[in-house]
């Protein structure tokens, strides 16, 4: 049985309280009193419990809201970082792409020099082994990782120390112990 209530700080809204259905004889056993289980209460109780599934709609309401902002900035951020492997891969097939007259092997430093005729060609010989006698333009440095993917010479350290951490990580097979509750140990240290 449903009833609509006007909400007394708010006239504007109502809210629907859903009253559980009486019987006079439930389970075929009748009553002694059926006005006594199935009589309404006061207004104000009523009120109470129009209130109180007011309350818990907005809760609801606010809780998707919150969890949804959550998985919204996920999103973002996975759209970020897709962007960001898309603009990498372009970048590391335009090197690839350029003029080499040797064979290119994981680990080494290429030099990336630019002709007067916009030809763009990879060389082992840094701007510093020409010196003054450096035949073109010098665009940039990189080093050619194991996955074929080109650092630039100025992040070549950073990516080196990464790696070493990651290679730790692999040779040292306890460094992450099997957990199957969720552990916050060390989050805040």
């Amino acid at each position: 049985m449903d009833r609509t209530v006007s909400l007394p700080n708010q006239p504007d809204k109502t809210a629907t309280v859903t009253l559980v259905e009486s019987s006079s004889a439930p389970s075929g056993l009748e009553l002694v009193s059926a006005y006594q289980t199935n009589r309404l209460g006061a207004p104000t109780d009523l009120v109470s419990l129009a209130e109180q599934v007011q309350k818990g709609d907005d809760f609801i309401k606010a809780n998707a809201c919150n969890r949804l902002t959550v998985i919204a900035d996920q999103i973002r951020y996975l759209q970020e970082q897709a962007r960001k492997v898309l603009e990498d891969a372009k970048k590391d097939a335009d090197l690839h792409h350029a003029a080499c007259n040797l064979v290119k092997k994981p680990g080494n430093l290429y030099f990336l020099y630019q002709r007067p005729s916009g030809q763009k060609y990879f060389s082992i010989i840094s701007p510093q082994e020409w010196g003054a006698s450096c035949p073109h333009e010098f665009i940039a440095g990189y080093k050619l990782q194991h996955d074929m993917s080109w650092t630039p010479l100025a992040q070549v350290e950073r990516k080196d120390a990464e790696l070493a951490i990651m290679s730790k990580l692999i040779n040292r097979q306890t460094a992450l112990p099997a957990c199957i509750e969720p552990n916050f140990e060390g989050i805040g240290k």
